[in-house]
């Protein structure tokens, strides 16, 4: 018996015989990255936030996905022009699941929009845009090249993310344009590229089993990185261990 991980969804619009609807979607990387570790995905549309601790009773381990931008009201910061895809229903869904999973010891993988998610939904504010603010624009690939690594990004030693891979340096697929900010009160950061952006976030309580990533291990399971499979991995091995499944 698998593990059952709950994978957050976006709401894009797609096609369908009945016109253009607006849809809740897991990208098909997520679910095969996740099958592949041993565990059983399942998605998670953003429903009311007062339903997060009955979802988290169903599931053993939680993937908080990548995808749009988080409201800036959330965290005292400014709208921006190239903010995309804001869904304050989806913002409050996944604050509600970091808060809760973070009383109950719920394994976590933070990917992306999900570090973000977590940063802020426990108190810490996010960078509107990289590239106007820091003037980097070594965070935005896109197109075929997200499969494959780009970016250097220099890990504590003594973190969850470090002791998963097995190393303190990664080589990652960058695709952002925010960034941690202010880290939250009970995280701390673990991990930069060389523009000093926040590319790993790490509990200082360990015995909540969180790997928080700003880069996309999903996409470079598709390549079988040993580092982006060392992180599905893991948070399939805490699972397993808290269902009890031997």
């Amino acid at each position: 018996m698998n593990p059952i991980i709950g994978i957050t969804s976006r709401l894009p619009v797609i096609k369908t015989s009945g016109g253009d609807l607006e849809a809740h979607v897991v990208n098909r990387v997520y679910t095969d990255a996740v099958l592949r570790c041993g565990g059983t995905p399942i998605a998670l549309p953003p429903v009311p936030a007062d339903e997060a601790p009955r979802i988290l009773d169903r599931i053993d381990g939680l993937v908080l996905s990548g995808g749009g931008d988080i409201d800036p009201s959330f965290y005292g910061g400014r709208l921006h022009d190239d903010m995309y895809a804001i869904d304050p229903q989806r913002d409050e869904f996944e604050f509600a699941l970091v808060r809760e999973a973070q009383k109950r010891r719920v394994p976590v993988l933070a990917i992306c929009r999900g570090l973000q998610v977590l940063n802020v939904a426990l108190g810490g504010t996010l960078i509107e845009d990289i590239p106007s603010e820091i003037g980097s624009t070594d965070h935005a690939v896109r197109g075929p090249e997200v499969v494959d690594c780009h970016q250097t990004v220099t890990i504590e030693p003594d973190c969850l993310v470090a002791e998963a891979i097995g190393s303190t340096e990664a080589c990652v697929n960058s695709i952002h344009h925010q960034a941690v900010r202010d880290v939250a009160p009970g995280m701390r950061a673990a991990g930069w590229t060389s523009d000093g952006v926040i590319e790993v976030l790490d509990p200082e309580d360990h015995s909540w089993p969180l790997l928080a990533v700003q880069w996309h291990p999903e996409y470079l399971v598709v390549n079988d990185d040993e580092a982006a499979l060392a992180l599905f991995t893991a948070l399939v091995s805490h699972a397993r261990s808290k269902a009890g499944i031997g």
